[in-house]
């Protein structure tokens, strides 16, 4: 529906060396301890599980064999892991690890394009620690929306409700700054106010579906990207409070 190329950055002043170091940190996690998504030891073991967070308890579940509902194909779907730390921090290790090379690639190019902004508005440590807020405000607001529901079991991982914060904050800080995106198969630039508005529509409509059905939507957490949107739009101006830019 849309999508982001670049947006004008000629008021950034800083290097933005922590959004540069959670993309590597993101990469080398997904490279070298997730084997590029194929060591499920590893994933099953650090990712959220609601469930885990709502009761405080490790779970572990036998790999099981699941029937695609659409094609009625085969595949084996892996078990939760035993997680050698305590479970609550899985709600940080989450937002380092992502489900395959798309997902990734999404996350890190949307964090590429927005992120330099923000950190150049906050400052180097500020930025680290609002963005590491939304991702928790983001997880959190996923598992409240996921109790009671069969994806309570489901494990969710990956940047895009930190990121949806860093969207939020965006929309609060540069909502007429130029974007350029493709939108509905068309090139052209728009306003922030309108490339990220969209994009929230679409969650919060999706988001909405879900709660109606209680399903998880194809694997994606919207309730997630809401949560992380929200949290951006509220948390940017205390955030900035004392900051001199």
């Amino acid at each position: 529906m849309v999508f982001p190329l670049s947006d004008d950055n000629s008021q950034v002043r800083t290097v933005p060396v922590i959004n540069y170091a959670i993309i590597v940190l993101n990469v080398l996690v997904f490279v070298f301890l997730q084997g590029l998504g194929q060591n499920n030891n590893f994933t099953y073991a650090y990712a959220c599980v609601p469930e885990e967070i709502l009761t405080g308890r490790d779970i572990t579940t036998d790999d099981r064999i699941v029937t695609e509902p659409i094609t009625g194909e085969k595949y084996e779907a892996p078990g939760l892991r035993p997680t050698p730390i305590p479970v609550w921090f899985t709600i940080l290790t989450s937002m380092f690890m992502h489900g395959g090379i798309a997902h990734i690639a999404g996350n890190m190019w949307f964090l590429w394009i927005f992120g330099d902004n923000i950190e150049d508005d906050l400052g180097h440590g500020r930025y680290l620690a609002f963005y590491l807020v939304c991702g928790i405000v983001a997880a959190l607001a996923h598992v409240f929306a996921s109790a009671g529901g069969p994806n309570e079991m489901v494990p969710t991982l990956g940047a895009s409700g930190a990121i949806s914060g860093v969207l939020g904050a965006y929309m609060v800080m540069h909502a007429t700054q130029r974007v350029r995106v493709i939108l509905f198969r068309i090139l052209t630039d728009v306003p922030a106010y309108v490339a990220v508005g969209i994009w929230f529509a679409f969650q919060l409509i999706s988001g909405l579906g879900m709660l109606g059905s209680n399903s998880q939507a194809g694997g994606v957490a919207y309730a997630a990207h809401v949560g992380g949107f929200v949290a951006g739009l509220v948390l940017i101006k205390p955030f900035m409070f004392g900051h001199i830019r």
